[in-house]
């Protein structure tokens, strides 16, 4: 177990206290005399069956999916072993309460149900002992870190620092879907203030109460938390985190090639879509080269879906110029197009000569696209009228409502069915319950990141590898897609099981592996058998025996 090769174990009540220790009722009859816990538990041993038994007792006995979440996350606090047990083996039933879309709430709630720090918070105005707050950290041996500011919470927008739910939720996908080690994970939140006027007039807020600072401030705290990390824990993963758009890609550019990090917004997001265009050609038995993708919203998951595609295109021997043709993007403003003046930089290389069109119908007619992809972050833009025209123009249109929360999705899965009369092939980002129609059921997949990123991750952690490449991305997005079924196909699912997902993670990060040895990335030598060692590295949650009986 990492950072706790101990020569003693604790006893008492400071071992019941250490959640990376602590097997509650589980401690049997001799340990419990042996490490001083006599009288401090139940007299009755539980196995850890008996227990997660209890604890889904305890969650589904809550009336709301926040009040679940909170359950789920004391239960984080006392007893880490037995959370991930219960979260690997009920994935399906408990994602979205650790994540999406429950955890949308609980970040805006973060600092009412406040109720032990989880991770490292680094307020701006620490600027010069940032690297004295990372050694703060207690567990040496960090192999994964995911950061954000707050600044873009999901489709929330601005939550500052009650976004440190996102850190802590995502880590916890790390854990439970690539076995990645919960002592190897650090959240953190950068607290530069936030502009929500709703904050900074809460009393309870716990973040600094002013507003955010922008340029060369903003910039010179970030360099020193990254080369802090970079001092700090040199073999750790750094994941960006919903961080806003003016930032994001910025910080991506300035730190891709000087540290071992990546952005799951741009770079993840563009992986499990891009995985989900994959399966659907091989579902609808077309060819991407065929396809006109149209965005709705030109931000980061946008764009970094466009570049991926792009990345996918090149592959197939496509001219860049061409492949960007391909993609069109909608922003608020209306169709992306050259003559546009003041366009952001990350929109440039996909506007093209076209005239200025207000919104998103008005781009359907006219470029009758195969496929829309939502990532606006604005619920039921995909209207009966954009989704009708889409079936008018294409048998199968694909529609990829992938905003999250569930609140935000572009459009429900019953609507995109009923609508294009059982003809899309549907993706969401928030899951949605299965849909009859016509004699039909529909259970449509989820196009969420948790496919993508604990894989990459766990590629790169095993790997040690000193960067991460947009090939990774690409080969993840493939092998995501070589894992959907004919099964899941049926019933007009493009991603595998959420069930398999600690299967699809190993795949996926033997492959990324695979690309940091072969692109000279690697900090190891090539293991003999690549993905037997890959698994070898998987966490497995179950207690450790401190007395042998």
């Amino acid at each position: 177990m990492p950072d706790l090769m101990m020569t003693e174990i604790p006893t008492g009540m400071e071992l019941l206290r250490n959640p990376f220790l602590n097997k509650g009722t589980a401690f049997t009859e001799r340990e419990r005399e042996m490490l001083g816990l006599r009288g401090l538990l139940p007299p009755r041993v539980l196995s850890m069956e008996e227990q997660c038994a209890r604890v889904l007792e305890s969650v589904r006995r809550k009336p709301t999916d926040l009040g679940k979440y909170i359950t789920l996350m004391a239960l984080y606090d006392r007893t880490r072993n037995l959370f991930y047990r219960v979260i690997e083996e009920n994935l399906e039933e408990m994602m979205p309460l650790i994540y999406t879309p429950t955890v949308g709430q609980a970040c805006k709630e973060f600092s009412h149900i406040f109720r032990k720090a989880q991770g490292l918070f680094i307020a701006a105005k620490k600027r010069g002992r940032i690297r004295e707050i990372l050694q703060n950290w207690p567990y040496k041996n960090i192999r994964i870190i995911v950061v954000t500011d707050g600044e873009r919470i999901l489709g929330l927008g601005d939550q500052g620092v009650n976004g440190m739910g996102i850190p802590i939720g995502k880590l916890c996908l790390y854990t439970a879907c690539a076995g990645i080690h919960p002592l190897s994970c650090l959240p953190v939140c950068i607290d530069v203030g936030t502009n929500n006027e709703e904050l900074l007039s809460d009393p309870l807020y716990l973040g600094m109460q002013n507003r955010r600072p922008r340029g060369q401030e903003y910039d010179d705290l970030m360099e020193e938390f990254m080369m802090a990390v970079k001092d700090v824990f040199p073999r750790a993963l750094l994941q960006f985190e919903d961080f806003g758009n003016h930032n994001a890609f910025r910080l991506l550019e300035n730190y891709k090639d000087r540290i071992c990090c990546f952005n799951d917004d741009i770079q993840g997001t563009a992986g499990v879509a891009v995985a989900g265009i994959f399966s659907a050609m091989r579902m609808t038995s077309r060819k991407l080269q065929d396809q006109k993708f149209l965005f709705l919203g030109a931000g980061e998951a946008g764009t970094g879906i466009g570049e991926l595609i792009v990345s996918a295109m090149r592959d197939q021997g496509i001219p860049e110029a061409q492949a960007r043709q391909h993609c069109w993007f909608v922003d608020s403003k209306g169709l992306v197009v050259k003559n546009r003046e003041n366009l952001a930089e990350h929109k440039l290389t996909f506007a093209h000569d076209h005239e200025a069109l207000p919104d998103l119908l008005s781009a359907v007619h006219a470029l009758k696209p195969t496929a829309i992809i939502g990532v606006s972050g604005q619920p039921r833009t995909f209207t009966q009228e954009i989704l009708e025209a889409m079936a008018r123009y294409n048998e199968r249109p694909l529609v990829f409502a992938l905003s999250n929360p569930t609140a935000n999705s572009e459009c429900t899965a019953e609507e995109a069915y009923r609508w294009t009369e059982g003809r899309a092939v549907f993706a969401s980002g928030s899951p949605f319950a299965p849909v009859s129609y016509n004699g039909k059921t529909y259970a449509p997949g989820q196009g969420n990141n948790v496919y993508i990123f604990p894989g990459v991750g766990l590629g790169a952690i095993a790997s040690r590898a000193g960067k991460i490449t947009k090939e990774m991305f690409l080969v993840a997005a493939k092998i995501l897609a070589e894992q959907v079924g004919e099964e899941d196909y049926q019933k007009g699912n493009i991603y595998p099981s959420l069930t398999k997902i600690r299967k699809v993670s190993a795949v996926i990060a033997t492959a990324v592996a695979n690309v940091a040895f072969e692109r000279g990335l690697a900090g190891i030598p090539r293991p003999d058998d690549l993905a037997t060692y890959i698994r070898s590295q998987m966490y497995i949650p179950q207690y450790p025996a401190y007395i042998q009986e």
